[in-house]
């Protein structure tokens, strides 16, 4: 989970942040409670990218992404929502779009769920001017909260705090092209 100092990554990390802080099925454990203490503040108001991002400087602790692309968010949809309210989170970043609890959560939040382009990892990670800093490494690089800073960041807004969703305007008229189709006669 990249936390882009406004922006996030994640797949242990949204599982981690519901169980333990919001529906507290998970007792805090080693360092979770200064880890919280930490990425509350940055995620009230702030971004969430959905990314498991390549990068450079481990050894060193000088991080540098190499790649960022996004991963596709879907996969969040159970956790994204509670952590969008629980967080005061105002924009998650992702490919592929996300579900009914995450449109209502931008509603609700408000906020809202921006696409990023896959395919252009090296390209997003062009727009990370500075790695900030990172937790739960123990999670894994692509996995841990990574805080960045980025600058001319590429995505569009496809899902909006007015409960509309470019994705699934598409999939309706799509679905409707696809049976006028089929409906034809050879």
């Amino acid at each position: 989970m990249a936390l882009a100092h406004d922006e996030l990554i994640l797949d242990a990390a949204h599982k981690w942040m519901s169980e333990t802080f919001i529906k507290k099925t998970r007792e805090p454990r080693g360092n979770d409670l200064e880890v919280y203490d930490a990425i509350k503040p940055l995620l009230d108001s702030g971004a969430i990218y959905h990314c498991g991002p390549v990068v450079a400087g481990l050894d060193t602790k000088a991080y540098r992404f190499v790649a960022a692309g996004p991963t596709t968010s879907t996969r969040e949809e159970p956790y994204q929502g509670d952590v969008m309210r629980h967080f005061k989170v105002k924009a998650v970043i992702g490919k592929g779009g996300m579900g009914a609890k995450t449109l209502a959560a931008c509603q609700e939040a408000p906020g809202v769920y921006l696409h990023a382009i896959g395919g252009a990892a090296s390209l997003i990670a062009q727009t990370v001017t500075r790695v900030l800093g990172v937790y739960k490494m123990e999670f894994g690089v692509p996995e841990a909260f990574w805080v960045i800073e980025v600058a001319d960041f590429p995505a569009v807004v496809t899902m909006d705090a007015h409960g509309k969703s470019l994705h699934a305007q598409i999939e309706t008229s799509s679905k409707a092209a696809l049976e006028q189709l089929i409906a034809q006669p050879y």
